[in-house]
């Protein structure tokens, strides 16, 4: 494997060309210390693609986690995970709900990736590729259209899976496999007659190859009906958190106050762990996972949500002048989402008033960086990290 460099391509046995490679495996291949994927890898459009053409070949339940998920393998071997549809477009996250009973979206998780890359945008009389949040975090997400009997049902090996099938009272197919919350007859998932809308995320490499590391979130909420997270109390509790490991050193700190405005833009209130990849010790990114939570309310701020970067008073200066850029007008945040998440198969993936909540929060982001900065001045609250040309905000094509 690869030992030391980080730039030092991995070849399996007997084989001399990366260009015959599935585009899964391109995909692995190019994962480093700083990003899942480059700015302008074509492998990722190629993947894409590939979710949502490729023949599904087997189908099985993935164990764990409350709500049902499938893993799908593909004819070429790759495998990616289904969400299937639970909610509308239209439909918001009931008040009385709490954020840990909330479903999860499958439209959430196309969105998400699309927010965390870079979308090609045509300004007038030149070509300029704007990136959205530009940090490549968040694997490979697409929507796809598929055919419960043919491609969930008649694929499986799973049998507890196959057991949940039946014909509703409309003749539409149904099924609601095994899992902790709505798995159940009242909660079947059906389809028109028998087509099931949902994302499939592509699989990062297998965890025998590398390994992952799960950290618990800081900031991370109670979980609890009654319970408030000791964030929630104290004031100064970042303070707290900076002279732990690892985020008394290195950039993890900065990392988590990326992931914060990612989640806040969205109004994901589930972010209790994420993962790094083990091999790269503690200088990598955070790998951001699982966002079906997102983009749940549009007529709602969770403003809990921006509590670290409040308490931290600490922003990456690419994140904060990329966030500047995304509030003018030119290169506003809902129009660039828009036009990204177009490309989708499944369009139009966000309700409108989401993308209009998107402006709003990035306006609340930008004041409470404005706020630190009056508070804590510039240079105590923006990290320069402008060493490399890998955090350009754009770039004339």
């Amino acid at each position: 494997g690869r030992q030391n460099d980080d730039n030092e391509e991995f070849l399996p046995t007997g084989e001399t060309s990366i260009d015959s490679y599935p585009n899964w495996l391109k995909f692995h291949i190019g994962i480093n210390r700083y990003e899942l994927y480059s700015r302008h890898n074509p492998a990722i459009e190629a993947l894409l693609q590939d979710l949502v053409s490729q023949k599904i070949t087997s189908v099985a339940m993935k164990s764990g986690g409350t709500q049902l998920k499938l893993i799908m393998t593909f004819q070429n071997y790759g495998q990616a995970l289904f969400k299937p549809m639970k909610q509308t477009r239209e439909q918001e996250t009931p008040p009385d709900f709490f954020y840990f009973s909330d479903y999860e979206r499958h439209n959430a998780e196309i969105a998400a990736f699309h927010l965390d890359r870079q979308v090609k945008w045509i300004c007038i009389k030149r070509k300029v590729e704007i990136l959205i949040l530009d940090f490549r975090r968040v694997p490979p997400v697409a929507g796809r259209l598929v055919n419960m009997t043919r491609e969930i049902r008649d694929v499986t090996r799973d049998k507890k899976l196959w057991r949940t099938f039946f014909i509703s009272p409309a003749n539409n197919i149904c099924f609601y496999g095994e899992c902790s919350y709505y798995c159940s007859t009242e909660h079947a998932l059906c389809g028109k007659p028998d087509q099931i809308e949902g994302s499939l995320a592509a699989f990062l490499p297998d965890l025998s190859l590398a390994k992952r590391k799960t950290w618990r979130n800081p900031w991370r909420r109670s979980y609890h009906k009654r319970k408030k997270a000791e964030w929630e109390v104290d004031p100064d509790y970042c303070e707290e958190v900076k002279q732990t490991p690892p985020y008394d050193s290195g950039t993890r700190i900065l990392d988590i106050m990326d992931m914060t405005v990612f989640d806040f833009l969205m109004g994901n209130m589930d972010r209790h762990h994420y993962e790094t990849f083990e091999k790269f010790g503690n200088e990598t990114f955070i790998i951001h996972l699982d966002n079906g939570r997102g983009f749940g309310k549009y007529s709602h701020d969770e403003l809990s949500i921006l509590v670290p970067l409040n308490q931290c008073c600490r922003i990456r200066k690419s994140t904060y002048l990329r966030l500047q850029l995304l509030a003018k007008e030119e290169y506003k945040l809902s129009l660039l989402m828009k036009e990204s998440l177009l490309k989708d198969k499944i369009a139009p993936i966000l309700y409108q008033p989401h993308l209009e909540a998107m402006d709003r929060r990035l306006r609340i982001v930008l004041k409470a960086v404005s706020d630190c900065i009056e508070k804590d001045g510039y240079d105590n609250v923006v990290e320069n990290d402008f060493n490399t040309d890998v955090n350009t905000v754009t770039t004339e094509r």
